[in-house]
């Protein structure tokens, strides 16, 4: 089941396209590097292939079947701050639970201790916090994910075990892994591949 981006384009409104004419495809269990200058829509490229935003131009596709947002999803896309994508109003363990429940071992293999379940975002680190949109994003349906500057803001300690348990889930399962990064040294480390998103008028 192919991840396949075809031509895509994407502007706002009649201003300047942040890119154009961009192809792209992701096999299962492939670890890919985006990388791009800042300002360059890498995350808005990331929003269309989760189908989070719709191209201008072109089609993105998932074994050939244009990308929905219904409900749970196999691509999974999680953002550099945690908190925006936390409820403030809901405890760890009903944010945890909103999509799906996963089994200590996963929790375990994160970090994440049982005492965090019952605590408030606002009571948790950021490292902490991201420990849980990884965990929420890594269900079984999940083919591929999207981790737009994921880990740039922790310490070296914590995105190295985030990494190392993410790699782990995703050679088990077959799971594809783009990774959109300014840090060249982890796109270096992590991915087989990598892809510059150029503007292209």
């Amino acid at each position: 089941m192919q991840l396949d981006a075809k031509d895509v384009g994407f502007r706002y409104g009649n201003g300047e396209w942040l890119f154009r004419g961009v192809n792209f495809t992701i096999n299962p269990g492939e670890i890919v590097g985006i990388v791009g200058p800042s300002g360059q829509g890498k995350t808005t490229f990331a929003r269309i292939l989760a189908g989070f935003e719709n191209p201008i131009e072109g089609t993105v596709t998932l074994g050939g079947l244009p990308v929905k947002k219904k409900g749970y999803q196999p691509i999974q896309l999680v953002f550099q701050h945690p908190e925006k994508a936390i409820n403030p109003r809901w405890k760890m363990q009903k944010s945890l639970r909103e999509g799906w429940e996963p089994e200590r071992a996963l929790l375990e293999a994160f970090g994440i201790e049982q005492e965090w379940l019952t605590r408030w975002p606002n009571e948790l680190s950021g490292g902490e916090l991201q420990r849980f949109c990884v965990v929420r994003a890594l269900g079984p349906e999940t083919r591929f994910l999207i981790a737009d500057e994921m880990t740039t803001m922790l310490d070296a300690i914590t995105q190295a075990q985030i990494w190392h348990a993410v790699l782990e889930i995703a050679k088990k399962r077959e799971m594809g892994v783009i990774v959109i990064s300014h840090e060249a040294k982890l796109i270096e480390r992590l991915c087989s591949r990598v892809v510059t998103l150029n503007k292209n008028e």
